[in-house]
């Protein structure tokens, strides 16, 4: 038991331990060392684009939102909302709004890419919200024949009612409206779903997933530009409104004038 007690009282015992544990420290501090400047980096970007859109913010927004994104009575409050909601109403113009109105109206883009991301940086650092999606949650898939199918019901049943069943847009109360999706940009459509613009419901991924909102995407671009018309005229595809209204003004329009025309030339009218 003595000589037992003595080999683990040994100084080199010590000393080895010693040695290894400072090889261990060593090792790790070079394994994790070069992950924090990027980590810095990254953090210092961030800031950097909360403060380039809080610039931007404070020149063109803070007069309708308020200068913390409350709201006012000339717009509603921006806490909350996300990125995504800024993308979507930067990058398709209907932010800033010439004028008040009813409904903000797609237009020509007024900020770029990067000024869009920096707003939404510093929207999203209000309140947390939809961030913008990735590329990969909105890409079309337009071989895949089940997603377009799954995405046709999944539009005719959420979205039909006012964007009409070809996506060709339609008219809502109080001078409202529901926009057309002809050449609308994926990325664009899947963050109107994900964030409810204006008068449209949102689907939040836990209303509808993200995979549903993929095959709408994939079924409305399909739609609005591959579609044929095997009738002829699509009068807008609006259905039997219309199709009934062009039948009123030329279909009957045309019978009144045959029957004016044949009228002026039957013998008693040349008697006269």
């Amino acid at each position: 038991m003595k000589k037992l007690s003595a080999r683990r009282r040994h100084p080199l015992a010590a000393l080895v331990v010693l040695l290894f544990a400072l090889a261990a420290t060593g090792g790790l501090y070079a394994a994790f060392a070069p992950a924090k400047p990027a980590q810095a980096e990254g953090a210092a970007t961030a800031l950097s684009d909360i403060e380039e859109g809080k610039k931007l913010y404070l020149s063109g927004c803070s007069s309708c939102h308020g200068l913390n994104g409350q709201g006012s009575s000339d717009g509603p409050s921006l806490v909350g909302v996300g990125a995504a909601a800024v993308d979507f109403q930067v990058m398709t113009g209907r932010m800033p709004m010439q004028q008040q109105g009813p409904q903000a109206p797609r237009k020509p883009v007024v900020f770029t890419q990067e000024q869009s991301d920096q707003l939404g940086a510093f929207i999203a650092s209000l309140g947390a919200g939809p961030a913008v999606p990735r590329e990969e949650d909105y890409a079309l898939e337009e071989g895949n024949n089940a997603m377009i199918a799954e995405g046709g019901e999944l539009f005719r049943t959420n979205c039909s009612q006012c964007h009409n069943f070809a996506g060709e847009g339609g008219a809502l109360p109080d001078g409202k409206f529901a926009p057309s999706l002809v050449d609308v940009d994926p990325k664009h459509i899947y963050e109107a779903m994900l964030t409810g613009p204006q008068n449209m419901p949102s689907f939040p991924d836990t209303i509808m997933p993200p995979e549903q909102k993929k095959a709408i995407v994939t079924y409305i671009t399909g739609v609005t530009k591959d579609e044929p018309n095997p009738g002829g005229l699509g009068l807008g595809r609006l259905g039997p409104v219309s199709e009934g209204l062009f039948v009123w003004i030329f279909g009957l329009g045309f019978l009144i004038a045959a029957a004016i025309w044949i009228a002026a030339r039957t013998p008693k009218a040349r008697t006269k």
